[in-house]
């Protein structure tokens, strides 16, 4: 049997709620009582139960974090982020899926909030208004998603696709196409307005295909529709849509790169399996999932302590064998 708080007080020669005090209110506790009681905490490896600090505190020790799609691993790289950073300041998680339905969102997001003392949001698909009038009830940070007055971990998208087509048309492709996410979807609209200034900037001409699901069958669906706009290179939402898409063109015989470079985002497992391995935009996932928990973690102990975005962190073109010179006309 572990030791108890009585056990702590009794090898540190005070009461048992001079424990309480100096575990969870240390500022009211004498520096040499406080020294007391973290040498007979370590002695004997004492770990305070999270419901009992709970009725100290007034917080549960447990965070939700809620994803549009846990069976995309860009997701689930972001939760390994959040699962990390929580185990190390013993706090619990629970994970909930919209499953990219931004209809049900919101009452997702509300109801795991009277279970948590904050959210981290990963990608969230409703308005700036309904976010705003969220976190009116609970403690939100964003992730991949930018909303005035919310703090969130961002990634420069715009960025990203700088560098995609500066490396498409060193190879000398000159009309690029682009298979978007769904409609709703904050990096959908953000990777557009970087392809467009980057097309722009470089004089080359940029073919949109329209809005796709972002999985591997929204891949396999705009594949007839990229090779219809007579492009050399194709440029998707995500990892999970080129790898869909190299499997229809393989299927239609179309040699990638041969005919046809393709470019992904995100750097998920996959990209690197797939057939040829795919040429993405690596975004830093866990490092998001890290720095989310640290400035919830951080708001939850001083709610002033930052009302803005954490900052960009910036994604790195990754070259594999989905990209290679234009085809000769």
């Amino acid at each position: 049997m572990g030791a108890t708080i009585r056990d702590v007080a009794r090898l540190a020669g005070v009461s048992a709620s001079t424990v309480s005090r100096a575990l969870s209110l240390p500022e009211m506790v004498n520096a040499a009582t406080r020294a007391r009681v973290a040498a007979a905490v370590e002695q004997l490896g004492y770990a305070p139960n999270r419901a009992a600090r709970g009725l100290i505190t007034g917080r549960t020790g447990t965070i939700g974090l809620v994803v549009p799609d846990l069976a995309n691993p860009f997701f689930a790289g972001i939760a390994k982020g959040v699962q990390a950073r929580a185990r190390r300041h013993d706090v619990a998680v629970f994970v909930a899926d919209t499953d990219e339905d931004p209809t049900t969102e919101s009452g997702l997001i509300r109801a795991l909030s009277k279970q948590v003392d904050g959210v981290v949001l990963c990608s969230p698909r409703g308005s700036d208004d309904e976010l705003a009038a969220i976190a009116q009830d609970t403690t939100v940070v964003l992730v991949n998603r930018a909303a005035a007055g919310l703090p969130g971990i961002n990634y420069d998208n715009e960025d990203g696709m700088r560098q995609a087509v500066a490396h498409l048309v060193a190879l000398g492709h000159r009309r690029i196409a682009w298979v978007g996410g769904p409609a709703s979807s904050w990096s959908t609209q953000h990777r557009g307005v970087g392809l467009r200034n980057a097309v722009q900037a470089l004089h080359v001409e940029l073919a949109p295909v329209g809005n796709f699901a972002p999985t591997y069958e929204g891949g396999m669906a705009a594949a007839d529709q990229v090779v219809a706009t007579g492009a050399t290179a194709v440029i998707t939402y995500n990892d999970l849509v080129a790898i869909g898409l190299l499997a229809r063109l393989h299927g239609r015989g179309v040699s990638v790169p041969g005919d046809l470079s393709v470019v992904g985002v995100d750097d998920i497992a996959m990209s690197r399996m797939a057939r040829p391995a795919l040429t993405t935009v690596r975004m830093p996932k866990q490092e998001a999932g890290l720095l989310a928990v640290e400035l919830l973690l951080s708001l939850l102990d001083d709610p002033e302590a930052a009302t803005t975005t954490h900052g960009d962190l910036h994604g790195e073109l990754i070259v594999r064998d989905s990209t290679g010179p234009a085809p000769q006309q």
